[in-house]
């Protein structure tokens, strides 16, 4: 953004206004420092002084129309474009040098809220990307509790309900109703655990890595799909196991690549190894019925140069369409800027040439508009003919369109490639220039004018790129936390409900045998199980009834520190009552998710110390941004709440001491006896 409005000025430095370096650094100051008030006020008041009192262009003006259209005065915008029209009329210009001026001023209108916008975007962007895969893991959490409920839970309460009377009855009738529940419920707990598993290949591709790798083979992996795949991660998943596994039965492979595509209708992997001599492959032909029935192929081949390659395509699983809204601000601005740099070159095309121009100008910007999508050489190469193959046609007048080719090579090289051809390119503009005999400093004009348009191209290129990529960045960030949340269900799912299953299977099946008072010992310790497991099967779901503070500074640490955060971490507090802990611990959480969300920090302390019976937690970052006050969030009102019912307070303040860094303060009593009742910890965690 800086690089833009730097070389917008500068045009106007150059033609004897040296007032525009004021309006520049004025402009900074307000888009990147403070929106106040006064600022835009000093703006005006500067961007008339150039104008009317050094005899300035009145394109100046734009600074303030863009900068107008950010506020609540929007609406006089319109009125500054207008004063700059009559200026630059009463200043004695025809009507097509006006009117040239008029477009460049909208231009200049429309380029400036355009980056404060895109450079918001890309902000915001940043910020949330934890937010979003927080949004994601809690969706994904419900989903998950919504289906162990529907099975796991009506099995529990089953277990509980045939317990209690087969305590009073011990009888081998209702017993073995009992076992065929229990039966079923490790049943589902294990397909369950197998499914959110296996519904991700990525974890899969990296033990089938750590199995070759052990057995001494070179391992190569390439990743072209997008998670989670669902049941076609499944399928694919057994032909990865079984592929790989006879791969390392056969210990003859020295290599083994592993490939995943995914396209709008198929995914596919693809296995290949150099230890095979046939191209049979009885190892998967158990797979490849059931691969056909899900509507995909499995085959296997060797090759003239004996690799053989094992590949299973199925159908691809529907995603959701991509999130467009803000992003296409991005290109929506660079068009504009585009249709305007072409329409001030029209205004000097004559009448009969005007059709082709239109034409190839046409061509022009598509081809741009294509360069944010990514580096197209083919788009470059037409550019690169566009910009010099109609200058016999058009004369000098086509010498401006040198900058269209500029931007896009900046960002399609890189620096020290692209300087040396942007370099190239404007002595090739300034030879020309000579060839047609135009005077040293329209020559130079057009040649410094191609420079500050490609910078312009490259700048809007760059925003708009980096939008999207922050975009895709930040949904493959949710789509990984939602693979890891499943992750961790399955893993919770085999070792802490199955365990607990197997257990009451175990006990169910000795009750049976034995006689009945022995029987009842052994089904009291069967209700205990089930009600352990009832809670293992909250916390599966993302249901946590209490939270450790330790363990959430952990948590803290680790989110943080993949956020490049640099984190110190004090704990210096004794065992707190299990409410205090749950509320401190959720203020924790709603302090980290914020930092995130509403800072650009580098450095964050968190630390926990004791005093005068009260427990204090502390959480200070630097990066906070002056126009943003953390203290109207929902978290930290519901919070507050919490915290007021045990008798604790909760602050925040923003900027002490060294500038930017923000202060929140948790305190709450240590005694048990200052609470100020019963509190519901799983209502104040479930608002957080």
């Amino acid at each position: 953004m800086v690089a833009v409005l730097a070389a917008l000025s500068s045009v106007y430095v150059l033609a004897g206004a040296p007032g525009a370096v004021l309006v520049f650094v004025v402009q900074c100051l307000y888009t990147l420092w403070s929106r106040a008030w006064w600022l835009l006020a000093a703006q005006a008041v500067l961007v008339y002084l150039v104008t009317l009192g050094t005899g300035s262009s009145v394109v100046v003006l734009g600074f303030l129309a863009g900068s107008l259209l950010v506020t609540r005065l929007w609406a006089a915008a319109p009125a500054v474009v207008f004063s700059a029209v009559v200026i630059a009329y009463a200043r004695g210009g025809d009507v097509g040098t006006t009117l040239d001026l008029a477009i460049t001023t909208v231009l200049m209108t429309l380029i400036v809220p355009g980056l404060i916008r895109l450079v918001e975007r890309v902000d915001e962007l940043h910020a949330t990307r934890q937010a979003l895969a927080a949004a994601a893991v809690g969706e994904e959490r419900l989903r998950i509790a919504a289906e162990l409920s529907d099975g796991l839970g009506r099995g529990l309460a089953t277990i509980m309900d045939g317990v209690r009377r087969a305590l009073q009855r011990p009888e081998e009738e209702k017993l073995g109703e009992v076992v065929a529940v229990a039966r079923r419920s490790l049943a589902d707990a294990r397909a369950a655990a197998a499914g959110y598993r296996a519904m991700s290949l990525t974890p899969e591709l990296t033990t089938a890595k750590a199995m070759l790798t052990a057995a001494g083979m070179s391992v190569e992996i390439h990743a072209g799909h997008a998670e989670p795949l669902g049941p076609a991660g499944a399928l694919l998943a057994s032909v990865l196991r079984e592929a790989v596994t006879d791969v390392v039965r056969r210990g003859t492979a020295t290599h083994c690549r592993m490939e995943t595509a995914e396209q709008p209708s198929t995914v596919t992997l693809r296995i290949t190894d150099d230890g095979r001599r046939t191209a049979e492959d009885d190892a998967l032909s158990d797979l490849a019925p059931q691969v056909a029935a899900a509507g995909g192929r499995l085959t296997g081949a060797l090759s003239d140069q004996g690799r053989h390659t094992v590949e299973a395509t199925l159908p691809a699983p529907q995603r959701a369409p991509e999130e467009r809204r803000k992003a296409d601000l991005s290109v929506l601005l660079l068009a504009a800027v585009l249709v305007g740099f072409s329409l001030k070159a029209l205004l000097q095309i004559p009448a009969n040439l005007l059709l082709p121009a239109l034409a190839l100008l046409a061509v022009v910007v598509v081809m741009q508009l294509r360069s944010v999508t990514g580096r197209h050489m083919a788009a470059l190469g037409v550019m690169a003919v566009l910009a010099f193959a109609p200058i016999p046609l058009f004369g000098p007048i086509w010498l401006g369109t040198g900058g269209f080719l500029a931007g896009p090579v900046l960002l399609a090289f890189r620096p020290r490639t692209a300087w040396p051809l942007v370099a190239a390119i404007l002595a090739v503009t300034a030879a020309i220039a000579a060839a047609f005999g135009l005077p040293f400093p329209a020559a130079a004009n057009v040649t410094a004018s191609n420079l500050i348009t490609g910078l312009v191209v490259y700048s809007l290129l760059r925003l708009a790129g980096l939008a999207k990529e922050l975009q895709a960045a930040r949904e493959s960030l949710a789509r990984s936390a939602v693979v890891a949340e499943r992750l961790r269900a399955a893993r919770d799912l085999h070792d802490l409900l199955g365990h607990n299953l197997a257990a009451i299977l175990l006990k169910c099946e000795l009750a049976r045998r034995l006689p009945p008072d022995r029987a009842r010992a052994e089904l009291a310790d069967v209700l205990e199980m089930a009600e352990r497991a009832g809670h293992d099967l909250r916390s599966v779901s993302g249901e946590q009834l209490d939270l450790s503070l330790a363990a959430e500074a952990e948590s803290a640490a680790s989110v943080l520190g993949a956020a490049r955060v640099e984190v110190t971490t004090e704990l210096a507090h004794p065992p707190l009552p299990a409410e205090v802990e749950t509320v401190l611990s959720a203020v924790l959480r709603e302090a980290v998710t914020n930092v995130l969300r509403h800072s650009t920090a580098r450095h964050c302390l968190i630390s926990t110390s004791a005093e005068g019976g009260r427990v204090r937690l502390t959480v200070r970052n630097d990066g906070a941004r002056a126009t943003e006050a953390r203290r109207g969030s929902s978290g930290l009102g519901n919070l507050t709440t919490r915290l007021a019912a045990l008798d604790g307070r909760l602050t925040t303040t923003g900027n002490t001491g060294n500038a930017g860094w923000f202060v929140l303060d948790a305190t709450a009593p240590l005694d048990p006896a200052r609470l100020g009742g019963e509190t519901d910890r799983v209502g104040a965690v479930a608002r957080v």
